[in-house]
């Protein structure tokens, strides 16, 4: 089965399957009513609020899947229980008929006075790697077409996202998590991750899909 990645700014990545769609981490610095048209469920990595726009998806009659905290935070925005599903590590689901792994995936340190959320990884039908926010790596013997690499956060040194890249091995990379950065910061990013590692660096307009065959 083929999929189609369509990402809508920052962290948010619309998946389109030969059965349906389904989006992960709508947050505030994405185009979430763009991203969110038409799908039933939406995954969400952990509950900071460039992940999760609470109310943007309680105004909206999904089925929310996502760590404890996610669940929590849409409880207060109003999304009833029966439309939050709890997302823990080994979880394996199906969602628009793609299988989706969740991985155990700690938030990386902001600081060690800013306390973390809890963070997992997803892994779309054994070949997209969605970190949320980490660097985790998939589980072995996985070959990663396409890798939603974080190129612009508190927590993220230029250097550990390369090595990243270079742990993951992906054929592709597809640069996300680049709400806070300017344009030559974003482009200084890409640049580094396409001199320093094998993969190819895509770089997609908002809306702009890219196959996974």
């Amino acid at each position: 089965m083929s999929l189609t990645l369509t990402r809508y700014g920052h962290a948010c990545v619309r998946v389109t399957t030969d059965s349906g769609a389904f989006v992960v981490d709508p947050g505030s610095f994405s185009d979430v009513e763009t991203a969110l048209e038409g799908v039933e469920h939406v995954l969400v990595t952990h509950a900071h609020p460039d992940h999760l726009d609470a109310a943007a998806v309680a105004a909206r009659d999904v089925h929310v899947h996502g760590p404890a905290q996610v669940l929590d935070a849409l409880a207060e925005a109003g999304v009833p229980d029966e439309r939050r599903h709890l997302l823990t590590p080994g979880d394996r689901l199906e969602v628009a008929g793609a299988v989706v792994e969740v991985l155990d995936a700690p938030h990386e340190v902001i600081h060690p006075e800013v306390p973390l959320p809890t963070n997992v990884a997803l892994l779309v039908d054994g070949v997209v790697l969605h970190p949320g926010d980490a660097f985790v790596r998939p589980p072995q013997g996985a070959a990663i077409d396409v890798l939603l690499e974080p190129v612009g956060a508190p927590w993220l040194r230029v250097a550990d996202m390369v090595e990243h890249v270079r742990a993951v091995r992906p054929r592709r990379v597809v640069p996300v998590h680049d709400g806070t950065l300017s344009d030559a910061g974003r482009s200084l990013a890409l640049s580094l991750l396409g001199n320093l590692t094998e993969a190819e660096v895509l770089t997609p307009a908002p809306g702009e899909p890219v196959r996974v065959d």
